[in-house]
Formats: C-alpha cells, structure tokens, sequence
C-alpha cells in the first residue's frame, strides 16, 4: 500500500504513466471492497488490512495522494488511444500479445477495443476512466471510519466521537482519518488566510486551485460522486465553502443541483436528501441568500410545467424545493425531507428579493396544500375520539399514530408561516408579488386565525392584509379590478409601508444542518 500510495502521489499523470495510474486506482478499488463485506455502521470486529495500512501513512504521503487525486478529478486527463501501453508493444517492438498469437490477443483486447470505440464515438469525448476513478478512491479514502475497540488506549486528541452530546464510554468512537482531516485543511493555492494572517499551517498541506475545482464540480454534478465530494468539502472546509459563499456565479453549481431535484422521481432518497443538505448548509449564510436573488436567469430549459424567462435564482430555488415537498409528499412521505426544504425556505425568507409572480403563487398554495392535509388529519383525530367516548371502538396505535402526524404537520405550517412572516417583516417593499399572492388567496389563512400555534404569526400576515384592503377599498375604481391594476396599487403603497403593527418574532434565527454521525 506505501509503495501504490507513493507512487500515485509522487508521479505526474503523463502519456507514458497514464496506463500505471489506472491499474494502481484499480488495484486500490479492489483492495478496499472489503468495506462490502461488512454491516451498515463500522464496528470494532471489522477487519479491513489494505485500508487500514493506507490509513497508516505518513502526512506528507496522505497529503501528496490527496492532492493528485483532486488534480486528477480537475484536470480529468485522458488514456491516449496511440499510448505505448507495454501489453501492445515493447520499445517498438512486438507486444506480449502479439506473441501468444492474434486469436488469444483479439479474445483478451476486446474489451480494450469496444472502449476505445465507445469513447471516440461520445460526441464529448469527456468521459476520464482517470478522473473517476481518482474520485471514487478519494471518496473511499475521506469516508472511512475506523471504530476504536475497547482494549485500545487512544489520545484523545486521536478520537472522533460519532456524536458530542454523548458519554466517550457509551458512544461509538473513531480513529483519526487523515485523508479527510487533509481534505477539510485544504488551502486554494492562490490565497491562504492563515498566511496572511501569519499564521502558516504546521506540516505539509495540500494546495489547489479552488476556481478550477469550484469549475470541474459544476461541470460534473450530475453524477452522485461528484455530489458526494461537494457535500465533503461545504460541510468540511471552511476555505471552500466561503470561496463558494463569495462567487458571483453560484447558479454553476445551483442550477445542476436544482435540475437534478427537479427530477427528483428519478432518484433515491439518500441523493435526494444529499443535495438538500449542500443547499441548506448554502443557506446558512446570508450573503448567499442575498446573492441568489441577485442573479437572474436568461431561461430554464429543463423546467417543463411552465416557461421561465428572466427569473432569479432565488425564485427558481423556492419553485424547486415546494416542487421537491410535493413530490414528497405524495410518494416519499419523509418528514426528515420535509424539514430540510423548509428549513432551506426559512433561511431565505429574510432575504427575498423580487420573488416572481409564480414562486409567489407556490408559495402560498404550500400552505394551503399543507393545511388541508391538516384538516384531514384533524377531522379523522376527532372521528376516533367521538367513537372511542361512545365505546364504538377501543383506543389503538393508530389514534397516536394521528397525533403523531398531526403534530408534525401542524409544525409545518408554523415553518410555512414563519417564512411568510419573514418576508413580510423584512422584505416586504421589495416583494409585491408576494403581497399579491397572499390578497389574492387570503381565505386559506382564515381557518387558523384562532389556533394557539399560528395566532400571534397570522396577526403580522393580517397586519398586512387589512393594509392593502382598506387601500383597495379606498381606491375609487369604475369596474372590476384587474391584476394589473391591484399589482400597480401594491407597488405604490409598498413604498410607502412602514410596517406599523408587526410583531418581529425572530431577529436573527437560522436552520442549521446538523449531521447525525458519520457513520450515517
């Protein structure tokens, strides 16, 4: 394992390499499949030898390996198809193949063959054996836990706790994995804040350049590797995840991320839920909240229900992630999913700016969607209750069962109002659209406007409507009005809103991704 670490780390991918570099991460594969043998979660009796060993390297090595296989995954080199690869020729002379005879040579280089064919017939050509192997050896390396037995005496310092909150004697414990903690101390090879703040890293620390790595993952989104290794590093690097937070053009990678959730009946649950997580962690930061609505889009190609043209990011983000809870909610039924959409919706409430018409309307048709799977959860809740009382039918599971849910949605249409509220506590001049939508759609809040839960949020969305009523009813208006003519009303009193009777609920508040272990 030293020696195939060594030499993956120590030399240049090259015409005359290329062909050794893709054995060696193919070896590496093999190698590491044991982890295919084992149960879900990594435990002490686990027996894992080659990875183990490269767990064992030296820093410079880890380091040098890690670095090769991100430029591997940048650069993305390519097999050359005329390469002087030993098994079709020797120093130009016959190959080893050529010698044994043309039948046996044609039954094993088959599959060489068909390769060749299949990669010069792609219209791209963009495909890199190299480059994706590189990626899925990375991934292997930065993701792997070693469990710490109970005979063992580790520092401290050597540990990673599956979860802080817990007792070191009750909760599985970690080695260090040192390809991930090189992964996480990754510096952007044309800035390094410690340095400038003269504070250099102690030891060897892998370097790159951040704006092609930033490239070459929105080039690559949409395969779920390419995913996984952009998850590992918001969450993980702090560097890249604010040079991401300060790019002016996020919707390289928003929008792979966003048609992909688009599609969302096309994949699992656990890539749904991946790609949820890299936006809420995103969303967590302001300036990106801001910088999404900034950006506006010429056209979105992919999305087919209706034509988008010049709308923001941000717009097209809340469309998606209501699409998402949906979907969600008529197949996948996954309340952890739920959460995360909302949550991401949460975090951008205070900083909406120019909400479309259409992300309006969707907006305020989830909570009305919410809140009539609300009325029916309720309305069976109060059925079984009159019967229970009537000893028509004994008290059951599936009474809690009921509750259960309905405390979960009645969450939910407390994260619904709560974003509602925020738009219109922080942004609401700049959203007449959304002031449109919810004049346009008023009674669906009507049937909460007592409920302990929602009243003190309904009264700020009240606030809003008897303002922009009574202007309405003031307005002397010969015949019906229009959409045109309610739209130019809002923008006119919007200036001139002060937010007289709001109540501010939250000043500074913000959902935060908390993993669950990485064992998960």
């Amino acid at each position: 394992m030293k020696g195939v670490l060594n030499y993956i780390g120590s030399v240049d991918v090259s015409p005359e390499s290329c062909y050794l570099h893709h054995e060696l991460l193919n070896l590496m594969l093999v190698l590491m499949s044991t982890q295919l043998c084992s149960g879900p979660s990594p435990e002490p009796k686990d027996v894992h030898p080659f990875i183990d060993a490269a767990m064992l390297q030296e820093s410079t090595t880890v380091g040098s390996v890690v670095q090769k296989l991100l430029l591997n995954f940048v650069r993305r080199p390519q097999i050359p198809l005329n390469g002087s690869h030993p098994v079709f020729s020797d120093n130009g002379g016959p190959g080893v193949l050529q010698r044994v005879g043309s039948a046996a040579a044609n039954l094993v280089l088959l599959p060489y063959y068909t390769f060749n064919y299949l990669v010069n017939a792609s219209a791209e050509g963009a495909t890199s054996q190299l480059a994706d192997n590189s990626l899925l050896v990375l991934l292997i390396l930065i993701h792997y836990r070693k469990c710490i037995s109970m005979t063992e005496s580790i520092p401290i310092d050597n540990i990673y706790m599956s979860d802080s909150n817990t007792n070191i004697k009750d909760a599985p414990s970690f080695h260090e994995n040192p390809y991930c903690k090189a992964l996480n101390n990754a510096k952007d090879i044309q800035f390094d804040r410690a340095d400038v703040e003269g504070n250099a890293q102690n030891g060897p620390v892998v370097r790159l350049s951040f704006a092609s790595l930033f490239d070459a993952l929105g080039t690559c989104l949409k395969d779920e590797s390419s995913v996984l290794l952009l998850y590992s590093l918001v969450h993980g690097n702090c560097d890249f995840q604010e040079y991401v937070l300060v790019r002016t053009d996020l919707d390289t990678l928003l929008m792979p991320i966003l048609e992909m959730l688009y599609n969302a009946s096309r994949k699992t649950s656990n890539q749904i839920y991946m790609l949820l997580i890299i936006l809420l962690i995103l969303s967590q930061d302001s300036t990106f909240n801001a910088s999404v609505h900034k950006l506006v889009l010429p056209s979105v190609p992919w999305y087919q229900e209706r034509l988008m043209h010049q709308t923001s990011l941000g717009s097209l983000m809340v469309v998606i992630l209501i699409r998402t809870i949906k979907y969600n909610l008529s197949k996948l039924r996954d309340v952890y999913l739920h959460t995360n959409c909302l949550a991401i919706l949460a975090n951008m409430g205070p900083h909406v700016h120019r909400l479309s018409a259409y992300a309006s309307q969707r907006l305020v048709s989830l909570f009305d969607m919410l809140s009539r799977k609300y009325a029916k959860l309720a309305e069976l809740k109060n059925d079984k209750a009159s019967k229970i009382i009537s000893d028509q039918i004994e008290p059951d599971n599936i009474s809690d069962d009921t509750s259960t849910e309905l405390h979960i949605y009645t969450d939910f249409l407390r994260i619904v109002l709560e974003i509602v509220n925020a738009i219109l506590t922080y942004a609401l001049p700049r959203n007449p659209e959304v002031v449109y939508a919810i004049l346009h759609r008023q009674e669906v809040f009507q049937p909460f406007k007592n409920h302990p839960r929602f009243n003190e949020l309904l009264e700020n969305i009240y606030t809003v409507l008897d303002f922009f009523n009574s202007r309405m009813d003031m307005q002397q208006l010969d015949g019906e009005w229009s959409v045109d003519k309610v739209l130019e009303l809002i923008n006119k009193n919007c200036r001139s809103w002060r937010g007289e009777g709001m109540k501010i609920f939250f000043q500074s508040w913000c959902h935060k991704f908390v993993p669950c272990g990485d064992s998960c």
